[in-house]
C-alpha cells in the first residue's frame, strides 16, 4: 500500500461495499478454486470491445487457483484473411470447405489471434488488472485430428474431425499451475494440420478432462427466446429449443452443451461478450449474467459430509457474529457433522443446513443450526429443508421436534411449532439452557 497516494474519497465512501461483495464472492471463491474450466472464446468475442477485459478476467480466474484452458476460435479472422486473398469462403452442411489455399489462410489467422491472446495475457503494466499475474501460457499438439473426408459427394479436404485429445499432457500442465491455451487446428499422425470448430475442441477436452464446466463466450447474450435471456436450462429444455431455434450460433452452442452435459460436464454456461465482466457476474454471483445449462436444475438436500464442514461455516459465521445462532468450532463442526442436512445449489454451493441432535427423551429432537443463504430467502428452501429433517425424525422414532430460538419466531409459528417453556424440554435440553440467551422455545407434533 502505497500510504503518500492521494485519497480517492468516492472510492472510500464505496469502501463497505467492495467488503460486502468480496463476502459475497467468498463461497463461490471456495467453490470454484482447484477446479478445471475450459472456456471458449469465439473469433467474433476477439473483435468485440471488452475482449481486452475479458482476457483479463479469464487471467484474474487463474490466479484464483482455478485450472483453465482456453480454447479460441477465429471464424471471422479467416474470413478476412481469405477476403484479402481474393478466396470466396465456401461451407456446406455448416463445415467449412478447406483446400490447400483455405488451410494456409486459416494457418496464419489462428496463428495470429493466439499470438493476440498471448499478448493480453503477458501483460504485466503497473495499474493494469494484469499487473503481478505471471501467467505460463502453455500450447501444444494437444489434438490429433483426421478428415472430415467425403460426405454426399463432397470432399471437405483439410477440413477435420477430432480422433483423440491428449488429456494427460494438458492435465500435466494445468497442475504445474499453467493456462493451457488450444487453438482450432489438429494434426495427423502423417504429419498433416486440420481446421476444426473450436466448439467442438472446446467440449471435447471438457469431456475428456472431466472438466466441472464448460464455458461458451461466443454470442452478444446468453441462450435468448424471443428477447428474454434464459437464466438457466435443463436439458430436456435444451432438446425443445434445440428443435425450435432458428438461430444456427445458438443451435450449435446448444448442441455442444447438451453434449458436454450427457457425456460427464456438471454445468455448461454460454455467457455474453458485449457486457463488461459478464463472465465474472456469471461465475460469482447468483444471478449470473448468461444461461447456465445442467441436468438437474434444484437445489439438493443431503445428509452433510465431513468435506461440507467450510461450507456450512461460510453461512453460519456471519449469523453466529450478529447472536442469531450458537457459536460452533470448526472441531465440534466436525464431530457433529453427522447430524446435519444440507442444502447444494446447482453451482455447488452450500445455500442452507440444519442439524438434528437427541435428547433423553426418545421421542423427541432438537431442530438445530438451521441457516439459509441471505441471498436465497423467499425461495421456500428453509420450509423444504424442514421438511427433509421431519422425514429424517420420522424414521427414526422421533415425533416431536424442539427448536431454540432469538430470531426467527414467526417462521417456526408458521410452520406449526406452538411456544413452550423451559420445563417443557427434556432433562438434558433443561439443564443446558442458556438463561442469558433468553431463547424462545418451540415446540412440534410430526
Amino acid at each position: 500500500m502505497n500510504l503518500l497516494a492521494p485519497v480517492d474519497y468516492n472510492c472510500a465512501m464505496n469502501t463497505h461495499n467492495y467488503v460486502n461483495f468480496f463476502r459475497q464472492t467468498s463461497p463461490y471463491i471456495h467453490a470454484h478454486r482447484g477446479k478445471t474450466f475450459v472456456i471458449a472464446i469465439s473469433g467474433e468475442s476477439i473483435l468485440a470491445p471488452n475482449f481486452h477485459s475479458m482476457i483479463h478476467d479469464i487471467a484474474l480466474l487463474q490466479s484464483l487457483g482455478m485450472r483453465v484452458v482456453l480454447v479460441h476460435g477465429a471464424r471471422p479472422q479467416i474470413d478476412q484473411r481469405l477476403q484479402l486473398s481474393g478466396i470466396t469462403p465456401l461451407f456446406e452442411q455448416h463445415i467449412r470447405v478447406t483446400d490447400s489455399d483455405t488451410m494456409q489462410c486459416v494457418k496464419e489467422s489462428v496463428g495470429c489471434t493466439r499470438l493476440i491472446i498471448e499478448t493480453e495475457l503477458s501483460m504485466g503494466l503497473p495499474n493494469s488488472p494484469m499487473h503481478g499475474s505471471h501467467i505460463r501460457v502453455i500450447g501444444g499438439n494437444f489434438i490429433t485430428a483426421k478428415p472430415v473426408g467425403i460426405q454426399e459427394g463432397i470432399d471437405f479436404q483439410r477440413a477435420g474431425q477430432i480422433r483423440r485429445v491428449d488429456s494427460e499432457a494438458i492435465n500435466y500442465q494445468l497442475q504445474s499451475g499453467a493456462l493451457v491455451l488450444v487453438s482450432p487446428v489438429g494434426f495427423s499422425p502423417t504429419g498433416e494440420s486440420f481446421n476444426l470448430s473450436y466448439q467442438d475442441v472446446a467440449t471435447k477436452i471438457a469431456i475428456d478432462l472431466t472438466a466441472e464446466k464448460l464455458i461458451l463466450i461466443s454470442q452478444p447474450r446468453g441462450v435468448v427466446d424471443g428477447d428474454q435471456l434464459l437464466r438457466t436450462l435443463s436439458l430436456a429444455q435444451v432438446a425443445e429449443l434445440q428443435e425450435t431455434t432458428k438461430d444456427l450460433q445458438q443451435a450449435e452452442l446448444l448442441s455442444a452443451a447438451s453434449l458436454a452435459c450427457h457425456e460427464g460436464v456438471e454445468r455448461v454456461h454460454m455467457v455474453g461478450y458485449e457486457e463488461d465482466g459478464a463472465l465474472l457476474a456469471e461465475l460469482f454471483t447468483r444471478e449470473g449474467s448468461g444461461t447456465l445449462i445442467m441436468k438437474d436444475c434444484e437445489e439438493v438436500i443431503r445428509p452433510a459430509t465431513i468435506e461440507d464442514v467450510g461450507g456450512i461455516l461460510n453461512l453460519i459465521t456471519p449469523l453466529e457474529e450478529s447472536g442469531v445462532l450458537v457459536k460452533r468450532s470448526r472441531e465440534l463442526l466436525e464431530n457433529e457433522i453427522s447430524r446435519f442436512s444440507v442444502v447444494v445449489h446447482p453451482e455447488g454451493l452450500i445455500i442452507g443446513c440444519a442439524a438434528l441432535y437427541p435428547t433423553t427423551n426418545k421421542a423427541a429432537g432438537e431442530l438445530a443450526c438451521v441457516a439459509i443463504h441471505e441471498e436465497f430467502h423467499g425461495q421456500g428452501i428453509g420450509a423444504r429443508l424442514l421438511e427433509k429433517v421431519e422425514y429424517d425424525s420420522k424414521a427414526t422414532g422421533i415425533s416431536n421436534l424442539l427448536a431454540m430460538t432469538t430470531k426467527t419466531a414467526h417462521w417456526f409459528i408458521e410452520r406449526g411449532f406452538i411456544e413452550v417453556k423451559v420445563r417443557d424440554l427434556p432433562e438434558n435440553k433443561q439443564s443446558m439452557y442458556n438463561y442469558r440467551r433468553n431463547a424462545r422455545i418451540f415446540s412440534k407434533t410430526i
